[in-house]
């Protein structure tokens, strides 16, 4: 009688962590004619492909990071642009950068930054690898309109332990209808837009200054990580 070999036990793919899963929020509202759509995403490729950014994710107990990338306008209008990549060398930068640029751009409807963080939720819960931290970054240059509520979506977020960044670029007053005074566009995400543990706004004047911006808000982000690879083997 022949013996039958046991069967061996299917193998299980743990995927490796990384610090932190950041999902870029990008605006692309009427108010974002085609020449600032470009700036923007210019801004993000330079912005992931600076030395002192990739110095960052390196330095990191995972030295990586999950990044995705989704615009979004009106209540009905999001798109996920890219989809979750990881980020561990200035190759990946690069390549992820190249994609980027590489993708058609569009500007349409409304400012609902409630309907953008809603979506940017629903991404985060879809990431590939575990993280410690997970973060929304909203970048925008108008107020919130629509009928969501922009409180709302970002109790939504928090209760989920995410926390929303944002990058106020103006004063709000490129957005439809908008009469806004110098600094009410801060003062919105600094109040109803961010939250969550450790959030913050960041500033630029213009889209002109949008890249240097982004680049600090990278920094701090990404030096604000976990001390620990969570979910890691040993």
């Amino acid at each position: 009688m022949l013996a039958v070999p046991a069967a061996r036990p299917l193998a299980v793919v743990i995927p490796e962590p990384v610090d932190l899963l950041l999902v870029l929020a990008v605006d692309t509202s009427s108010s974002i004619d085609r020449d600032v759509a470009r700036l923007q995403r210019e801004g993000h490729c330079a912005a992931l492909c600076d030395p002192s950014v990739i110095a960052l994710v390196r330095s990191g107990p995972c030295g990586a990071i999950g990044l995705t990338y989704v615009e979004w306008s009106g209540v009905a209008h999001q798109r996920l642009v890219l989809p979750w990549t990881r980020i561990a060398s200035l190759p990946d930068a690069t390549a992820w950068s190249e994609a980027l640029a590489r993708k058609p751009l569009l500007s349409l409807g409304g400012t609902s930054i409630a309907g953008g963080i809603d979506f940017a939720r629903r991404v985060l819960s879809d990431a590939p690898w575990p993280a410690e931290r997970r973060v929304i970054d909203v970048s925008g240059d108008g107020l919130n309109n629509g009928s969501l509520p922009v409180e709302a979506a970002r109790d939504r977020a928090v209760a989920e332990n995410i926390t929303i960044n944002g990058i106020a670029v103006g004063d709000g007053a490129t957005d439809i209808g908008s009469v806004s005074p110098p600094g009410e566009l801060e003062d919105h995400y600094r109040n109803a837009v961010v939250g969550g543990p450790g959030a913050f706004v960041v500033t630029a004047e213009d889209f002109g200054g949008f890249g240097a911006a982004l680049r600090r808000k990278l920094r701090r982000e990404i030096a604000e990580v976990s001390p620990l690879c969570v979910g890691r083997s040993s």
